[in-house]
């Protein structure tokens, strides 16, 4: 199980390396990297990278899941709509992790999450950014940090605090959030960028899998 995660996590590492040797070619946001392929063991991965910003590598960087269910747990997963969440902290990119909403035991597929005991309002099957909101659910930013187990305020993200002077900069579609945080709406297809550090240009939108 342990194997198999790592496997789909050193190819996101993968894909970033090879965004930054082919110099950020066009994309989907501005100077973006846009891949898609596999991540070894059969399962579709698509992923873009600005800038090919790397992973950090220390253990804030990888926060796992530890928070509550969000909403009621059910035991199918049901129609979902697929949001786009990025985290930049120190110039690097902090790993949304699969695993959020859900309650186990959970079952696991060539790194990807294919069962769950049970399944709330949101939740992430694979450590891409992509949050599953049940159709219907009316959720905010707030509520996935809550179910991540990471605060969030306007200026903190995780374990990480924006420098003195400045706050959490949050983007939707490209376009400066100029509210609280935690009220952002999780909508279908929104691109959800938020930064603590240097400014790291946001994508405008996420290309999601046929069905979300």
């Amino acid at each position: 199980m342990v194997r198999r995660l790592a496997v789909g996590l050193a190819f996101v590492v993968a894909v970033t390396v090879a965004a930054l040797a082919a110099g950020c070619g066009a994309g989907a946001g501005a100077g973006a990297v846009a891949v898609r392929g596999t991540d070894g063991g059969g399962v579709r991965t698509s992923a873009v990278w600005l800038g090919a910003r790397p992973i950090g590598r220390r253990a804030e960087f990888h926060p796992p899941a530890r928070g509550p269910i969000p909403g009621r747990c059910r035991s199918a997963l049901g129609a979902r709509d697929g949001v786009h969440v990025e985290v930049f902290a120190r110039n690097r990119v902090v790993l949304v992790p699969a695993g959020i909403g859900l309650r186990g035991p959970l079952r696991f597929s060539a790194g990807r999450i294919a069962g769950a005991r049970c399944y709330g309002d949101l939740v992430t099957l694979e450590p891409t950014g992509v949050v599953l909101v049940r159709r219907g659910a009316r959720v905010v930013l707030s509520q996935l940090f809550r179910a991540w187990g990471q605060p969030l305020s306007g200026v903190r993200v995780g374990p990480f605090r924006a420098p003195r002077g400045t706050g959490v900069a949050v983007f939707v579609g490209g376009r400066r959030w100029t509210g609280t945080p935690a009220r952002v709406r999780l909508t279908r297809h929104a691109e959800i960028v938020l930064e603590v550090g240097p400014y790291v240009p946001p994508h405008t939108a996420y290309t999601f899998p046929p069905g979300l």
